[in-house]
């Protein structure tokens, strides 16, 4: 299992509860800078994302870790009847009401608080269930893991986009400045909370990905695993069923 990285170094709480105020805190400028740190080709992920959820044609649609909704947006395109979005972060979930209500989508979309390790839906509920870039924020991967698997209908369609680490040259060396420099350079100088994208940048370079990850969706009970990376391997979508 990876290293265990928490955005508060200095911190008491548990990495839930430190997750929870580190999205509270960044809500307002989330979007925005996540634009501009990954030159908005993050929409092109998730666009890939609802192709693959697309293709089981579901009619119902969970969305975890749903930040401002983005994801789940974009997933009533795959004609589902019901799209819920979780979080733990009611700031996140503020921001993404007003921009379902902006498109009107209210009828389609549920934006839910809760926590993704003890989901409060009955098993077999979703016909879909998706990740983006939620899974390295997990407290007990495995636990999140197992949940989502027994919310899952049997036959249903599992998709995780998430970070990865590049292993080519000269792909690898620039990840590693980039995330290692920029990213938190950036995020220190828009955002309120300067630990936040350090968090973020550290996290994921120690998230497991690729093959390691595969196995840990194997143990879990998952079949059909594959996982696609994305943009030379800064990213990865990973698809499974139950």
């Amino acid at each position: 299992m990876s290293k265990k990285v928490n955005p508060y170094k200095d911190s008491r709480l548990g990495k839930k509860e430190q997750v929870k105020h580190m999205f509270d805190t960044i809500s307002g400028s989330y979007d925005g800078l996540n634009r501009v740190i990954s030159f908005g080709i993050d929409i092109k992920w998730r666009k890939k994302v609802v192709k693959l959820v697309s293709e089981k044609s579901p009619k119902t649609v969970l969305d975890i870790a749903t930040g401002t909704g983005d994801l789940a947006i974009a997933l009533t395109k795959t004609g589902a009847e019901k799209v819920v979005g979780l979080d733990i972060s009611a700031g996140m979930l503020d921001v993404g009401k007003l921009k379902i209500a902006k498109k009107k989508l209210n009828h389609t979309i549920d934006m839910v608080l809760g926590d993704s390790e003890n989901l409060s839906f009955e098993d077999n509920s979703f016909d879909a269930i998706t990740v983006a870039f939620g899974v390295r924020n997990f407290e007990n991967l495995e636990r999140g893991l197992s949940e989502i698997l027994r919310v899952l209908r049997p036959g249903g369609r599992l998709a995780i986009l998430e970070t990865s680490v590049p292993t080519k040259f000269p792909f690898k060396q620039g990840y590693a400045f980039y995330t290692k420099y920029i990213l938190p350079a950036v995020g220190k100088v828009f955002s309120k909370d300067r630990s936040a994208y350090t968090y973020l940048s550290e996290s994921a370079s120690v998230f497991p990905h690729g093959k390691e990850f595969n196995n840990i969706l194997d143990k879990i009970g998952f079949i059909g695993i594959e996982n696609m990376p994305q943009t030379f391997g800064v990213a990865s979508i990973y698809v499974a069923t139950k």
